[in-house]
């Protein structure tokens, strides 16, 4: 039995709940290829909300290793800031976990203030460093937990995720029609990009035993996809 493997399973479940409370659920073209028994990637939409990912790969019992992404994307004509929360644990510990509130087109956006004061008193154990494609786009008050193995410490990163994603969809609709599309869209490609740039998560995915031409396609075309413009 593995504390932290449940802790993270409830909070899974509770994304999605989160996920069908404020949004609808659609097919994203192509993404059914890569939603199986043990990789499962689902996205919701709403009227503030382009696209709410969540991506999960299970390798309990192959690899000892469970992994998580979510992120959240404002519409484009919303200037609103980028949630973001990944986690990749063992059975006694995780080994990374990762939340932010990330600048679209609006690094003032009263919602990132939020969220730094929110996870202000939040001090991890072990605080990752981070490289620069992360610099690029995060911001200075990103949690970055490395070798979490404690409960207590993973329930408070586990709560402070939820707690901000249910704040994130009172919020996010305060802000739709106030941001210009081509900004928008410019900033969350930015994003996008910088996240590619990301070695280790194609890496990971591929240690976990998933097929490295689909962990390929999906890191380059589903994970971050940009907006064609």
């Amino acid at each position: 039995m593995s504390v932290i493997w449940n802790k993270l399973i409830e909070c899974k479940d509770e994304i999605i709940h989160i996920f069908n409370e404020q949004a609808v659920e659609f097919e994203e073209p192509g993404l059914a290829h890569f939603n199986n028994d043990t990789w499962v990637n689902r996205v919701w939409r709403n009227d503030h909300v382009r696209r709410a990912h969540i991506d999960v790969v299970d390798a309990r019992e192959s690899k000892g290793l469970w992994m998580m992404h979510v992120c959240v994307f404002p519409v484009l004509n919303n200037p609103g800031p980028i949630y973001g929360f990944d986690v990749i644990a063992g059975k006694n510990k995780m080994t990374g976990a990762f939340h932010d509130f990330s600048a679209s087109a609006d690094i003032d956006n009263p919602m990132i203030a939020g969220y730094k004061e929110a996870v202000a008193d939040f001090i991890p154990t072990k605080q990752r460093q981070l490289p620069e494609w992360a610099t690029n786009i995060f911001t200075d008050k990103m949690l970055a937990a490395g070798n979490v193995s404690t409960e207590e410490e993973a329930v408070a990163i586990i709560e402070l995720a939820l707690n901000n994603l249910r704040a994130y969809f009172d919020e996010i609709g305060e802000f739709t029609g106030a941001g210009n599309v081509d900004l928008v869209t410019a900033a969350q490609n930015y994003y996008c990009h910088n996240q590619q740039q990301n070695p280790h998560t194609p890496r990971t995915m591929k240690s976990l035993g998933l097929n490295e031409a689909d962990v390929d396609k999906f890191c380059t075309d589903m994970l971050f996809p940009k907006i064609n413009t």
